[in-house]
């Protein structure tokens, strides 16, 4: 895929790159908000620019398919290509973007890097960015087909029908299409982003997973409201939706999207949905689809949280176990309570724990939780390749992962 001129370049410089690739994001944002500030309403999340987490995660897949480059020349990474994808079109991006990033960009990586950008270097890097690029355009322009949509118009109107308290903290919102169309076709574990004005007439968005099986006219989003810690700012468009959306309220959704989702009805193997705190909802979306379908799949639920009362959607997950002829499900609380006296005290800990041979673990949850409990299970014989995870908002795991090559 790449050359062997550009490979050899990329090769030599990829250490120095990805060293500054931060410092290169970091540059590449504020000047393309500066001069293009009409991004930022309704396209790009401040919150997670504040915050630094789209600077990461942007440096991480740049590193990562230069990385995959040069380590398998003649396998492009599809997984790695597949999840940016699909976050493009949940927020409608279109090919001719890809012109004004990377304008923004190789002038970001010119004025950090300087004299050590040679024209040899800017074409190797150019190679690189293209055939990302242009594997995405076409990925993205096969999602927008799929999805009967022109590329870009992935946004309709839908009403809320319910709003339900799940916690102190979290509510859940049964909605359905406000423009009478059928709703769109969704798959178990995806996601939609949800778009709304803020009071000072930006538009704001962020992405939610379905939390309930994503089958008839309903579907249904659960939103946690979250207060910012260690310099983070509170999350603009969550704090809007728990305190001011009501039913009879219209929200803009886009297209669902997202590739970590259950495997087709036909599959036979065990399934194990692994999650911490507001982590439940797409594994709750799973749950509830093969409860729909009547499945006799073998279903493990492991469930971590600070407490019971704590726990979104623990009474629904419960009722849907109980619904399933092989699940059980097995919940961990920091501070146990008498609504769950089976429960185990403490963070989740696998040991002891009978996992289901071939089974398809889906895990969601804090960066941190997700990367322990994975070690549990590969430690516990569970092969990579069956571990897929979901990240709200950037994928800094991508991003931690793809640190600079000696």
């Amino acid at each position: 895929m790449l050359s062997a001129e550009s490979a050899s370049v990329v090769r030599a410089t990829l250490p120095a790159v990805t060293g500054a690739l931060d410092e290169i994001a970091s540059r590449f944002y504020a000047t393309m908000f500066h001069d293009r500030p009409e991004l930022l309403d309704g396209l790009f999340n401040r919150g997670n620019q504040a915050s630094g987490a789209q600077r990461r995660a942007l440096a991480g897949s740049i590193a990562a398919f230069a990385g995959a480059l040069l380590d398998h020349p003649d396998t492009r990474p599809d997984a790695l290509l597949e999840r940016i994808a699909h976050k493009h079109v949940s927020v409608g991006i279109t090919d001719d973007q890809y012109t004004i990033v990377h304008k923004y960009l190789f002038a970001a990586i010119a004025d950090v890097l300087g004299d050590a950008v040679t024209p040899e270097v800017a074409a190797a890097w150019d190679e690189v960015y293209w055939l990302m690029a242009g594997a995405l355009i076409a990925m993205e322009a096969r999602l927008y087909h799929e999805a009967g949509l022109r590329p870009g118009q992935v946004w309709r109107p839908w009403t809320v029908v319910e709003r339900r308290t799940e916690t102190a903290d979290v509510v859940s919102f049964v909605i359905r299409p406000a423009d009478g169309k059928p709703a769109p076709r969704a798959r178990a574990g995806q996601y939609v982003s949800v778009r709304v004005l803020m009071p000072d007439g930006v538009r704001q968005l962020r992405q939610y997973s379905l939390s309930a099986a994503p089958g008839g006219e309903l579907r249904r989003i659960t939103v946690k409201r979250v207060v910012g810690a260690d310099g983070s700012p509170d999350g603009e468009v969550s704090n809007l939706l728990f305190g001011d959306v009501c039913r009879g309220d219209e929200l803009t959704l886009s297209t669902p999207s997202g590739d970590i989702v259950l495997d087709d009805a036909g599959d036979r193997a065990p399934v194990v949905l692994v999650s911490a705190g507001i982590g439940c909802t797409p594994l709750t979306g799973m749950l509830s689809h093969l409860a729909a379908l009547g499945s006799t799949r073998r279903v493990l639920v492991l469930h971590a949280d600070r407490s019971p009362a704590e726990h979104a959607l623990r009474a629904e997950t419960r009722e849907l176990v109980e619904r399933l002829p092989d699940a059980r499900a097995v919940f961990w609380y920091e501070r146990p309570g008498p609504e769950e006296p089976g429960a185990r005290d403490g963070l989740m800990d696998l040991s002891g724990l009978e996992l289901p041979d071939g089974a398809s673990v889906f895990m969601c949850g804090s960066l941190p939780f997700m990367r322990g409990v994975r070690a549990q299970l590969l430690a516990a014989g569970v092969p990579a390749r069956r571990i897929r995870y979901e990240v709200f908002g950037p994928d800094l795991w991508l991003a931690d992962a793809a640190q600079p090559r000696a």
